[in-house]
């Protein structure tokens, strides 16, 4: 729920109450006085019509979800304020009389502040269990944002493991590579070192053969 509109709401419900409490007041009036406070609760009236205007136009603005409630909360809300004005009216138009009015204070006016304030009372439940509900709600809203954030978190740091995975991957690729190229370079010197083995072999051979002969050659003849 909005917290411009809950403000309007307490000022209403604020308002809504002071307004009883003058009407059963002014019942017990009569005279100047009677017109002053009737001037007074009229006043008060307009103040309570101008806060149910501003809650209206406050909970067109919201989602349509949120709105329909509201809406059939300032219908209650109007309700009680035209039990307000019927009490100032009858208040008024019984000045004449003071029987009538004394009448008016024991039957209707009894009854329509009784309705009024059964109203209110109703209306504040309601709203209490709407604004627990709401509360609720915005802790289940924070609870998913939390949860979302920590599944980013998670994912990021996933992401990050996979890419020091692939880095590694690419490195041991490299490695073997490494390896491979250091193994055909060892054989082909081992193949030189077999070659240059028989080379030095024979060129020993034919050395001996040389000495062989020369020798051969020296002592025959």
């Amino acid at each position: 729920m909005s917290e411009v509109f809950e403000g309007y709401e307490r000022q209403y419900c604020e308002a809504s109450a002071s307004l009883t409490r003058k009407c059963t007041a002014a019942a017990a009036l009569e005279g100047e006085k009677l017109k002053q406070k009737a001037a007074e609760i009229k006043s008060g009236i307009d103040g309570a019509e101008a806060l149910i205007r501003k809650m209206d136009l406050e909970a067109r603005n919201l989602q349509p979800s949120i709105r329909a409630g509201l809406l059939a909360k300032i219908r209650e809300y109007k309700s009680d304020l035209n039990n307000l004005k019927g009490a100032l009216k009858r208040i008024t138009s019984g000045n004449a009389q003071q029987g009538a009015r004394e009448e008016l204070l024991e039957s209707g006016m009894a009854d329509a502040l009784g309705v009024s304030a059964d109203q209110r009372s109703r209306l504040l439940r309601a709203t209490e269990r709407q604004n627990q509900t709401t509360d609720r709600l915005r802790d289940s809203h924070r609870t998913m944002l939390e949860t979302e954030d920590l599944g980013v978190s998670i994912l990021h740091d996933l992401s990050q493991q996979r890419q020091s995975l692939l880095r590694a991957h690419n490195v041991l690729d490299d490695v073997d590579d490494n390896i491979g190229k250091s193994r055909r370079i060892i054989g082909g010197m081992v193949r030189r070192m077999d070659r240059n083995k028989w080379i030095i072999g024979l060129i020993i051979a034919v050395l001996v053969l040389a000495i062989l002969v020369i020798l051969y050659f020296k002592f025959v003849h």
